[in-house]
């Protein structure tokens, strides 16, 4: 058991995949999985995709149990700081009022055995060994029941809740309310993914998500450190176990729960709605005025998640629930970079070089972030790195919104016309807007 003596900040991104799901870099296996964890500052990851047969078999072979707190520690790095958590996400199929709905999920387990008896049960709805986050034709009731029938301490939870495709209230094949998805399984269903393209302030704007906690986590496919914990959730915690994770979710304790890590939900894909195919990108207001269609090619627009936002609120930009834990919004410190060197990408040797000073010097990137004084990161680097730096932590840089699968873009000194990430013509949107709610600063949870 993992006691501690007072509170801990613990860092937790409960949300990844590995190199069994499509479009993931094969270099996430548990070792590289752990190294960049540790880089970021995550205390505990998710594992990811345990109903993949051969992933399932790696995480047996290559965790051992922390004994008695229902989290793990690589095996072959016993001086690892990080812990693993056994999680998947799967995707559910089936049609709803005569119409077909996908939904993603992510489950939690506390540990491999009860894992096991998930894809026991799973295994009769879909192919499992067919991707790291399987297809299962069932609903998303039925998937809750067999998932809580195996251990009333699973937990499971909508992915991603607002992308277009593929989530609970996705433009294209989503609902307009949690209960529609789970029926009377929603009983079982105490948290919510917001995803890269929303974050709390968005999801305040709906009354009925109140009795929700909002989570964040990555779903990374790559272990680089501008993927993996992009997104996460920071708790203070006084015993480091999967039940004391799980108590401080369910009962949306903001003692407990401090604040969930968010980048700007600009930064997101799907942020506005658009077209990738002609560059087009739009706020809510201009989208509904062409009638969701592309004004370029007339096809129809990709509905962003601002949009279907503003479809489902009760309530107006600003309101904060009382009670609720916080919130800040931080971007990838090697994406900040990038933008104020110009370089081409987070992983050229320039970034790398003044990332590997402050991150060896500060302890892991979430440091560098959240903690390191204005005067150590100019000695470290230079002025314009470390006034990014407090830009970033103090949500005073501005993004041009993502779209359509296309990212959003960081601009950081726009007074000085430098520290603008580069745009090409297909990643160069239309349109204006605002950034919405100013969040709290880190300060404030403290």
């Amino acid at each position: 058991m993992v006691w501690l003596c007072c509170r801990m900040r613990v860092i937790a991104d409960l949300h990844i995949h590995s190199k069994y799901s499509r479009a993931t870099s094969t270099s996430m296996n548990v070792q590289e999985i752990a190294r960049f964890s540790q880089i970021k500052g995550l205390t505990i990851v998710g594992t990811g995709d345990f109903t993949h047969p051969e992933w399932l078999r790696e995480l047996k072979s290559e965790l051992v149990e922390v004994d008695g707190t229902g989290l793990y520690k690589p095996a072959k790095m016993p001086g690892s700081p990080v812990y693993f958590m056994i999680t998947s996400e799967v995707s559910t199929v089936f049609t709803f009022a005569g119409e077909t709905k996908r939904v993603h999920h992510v489950i939690l387990t506390p540990s491999i055995e009860v894992a096991e008896q998930i894809n026991d049960r799973l295994s009769k709805y879909g192919d499992l060994g067919a991707d790291g986050r399987p297809t299962l034709n069932m609903s998303a009731a039925h998937l809750v029941e067999e998932v809580m029938e195996v251990s009333r301490s699973n937990v499971i939870f909508p992915a991603h809740a607002w992308t277009p495709w593929f989530s609970i209230f996705g433009a294209f094949s989503g609902f307009d309310r949690i209960e529609d998805c789970y029926q009377d399984m929603t009983k079982h269903i105490f948290a919510i993914e917001t995803g890269l393209s929303s974050d709390p302030p968005m999801n305040w704007r709906l009354s009925a998500l109140d009795k929700f906690t909002l989570l964040s986590n990555s779903d990374s496919h790559s272990t680089w450190p501008w993927r993996i914990g992009r997104e996460a959730n920071l708790f203070e915690l006084e015993r480091l176990t999967y039940w004391e994770v799980v108590d401080a979710i369910k009962s949306k304790d903001p003692r407990r729960l401090k604040l969930t890590i968010e980048t700007d939900p600009a930064y997101g894909k799907y942020h506005w709605t658009g077209h990738r195919a002609c560059g087009v990108s739009l706020p809510p207001s201009e989208a509904i005025k062409l009638g969701n269609r592309c004004p370029v090619c007339h096809k129809k627009l990709t509905k962003g998640v601002e949009q279907r936002v503003e479809e489902l609120a009760d309530r107006p930009r600003g309101f904060i629930p009382e009670n609720s834990p916080g919130y800040i919004h931080l971007l990838p410190l090697s994406e900040v970079l990038a933008a104020v060197l110009g370089a081409v990408s987070p992983d050229s040797q320039r970034v790398w070089s003044i990332y590997n000073v402050l991150v060896s010097r500060f302890g892991n990137e979430y440091a560098v972030l959240m903690d390191a004084p204005y005067e150590e990161v100019v000695r470290l680097s230079n002025p314009t790195v470390a006034e990014a730096i407090i830009r970033v932590r103090e949500d005073r840089v501005k993004v041009i919104p993502g779209y359509d699968g296309v990212y959003g873009q960081i601009i950081i000194f726009p007074e000085r016309g430098i520290g603008v990430a580069r745009e090409t013509e297909e990643t160069r949107p239309r349109g204006g807007g605002d950034k919405g709610v100013k969040q709290r600063s880190l300060a404030d949870f403290f």
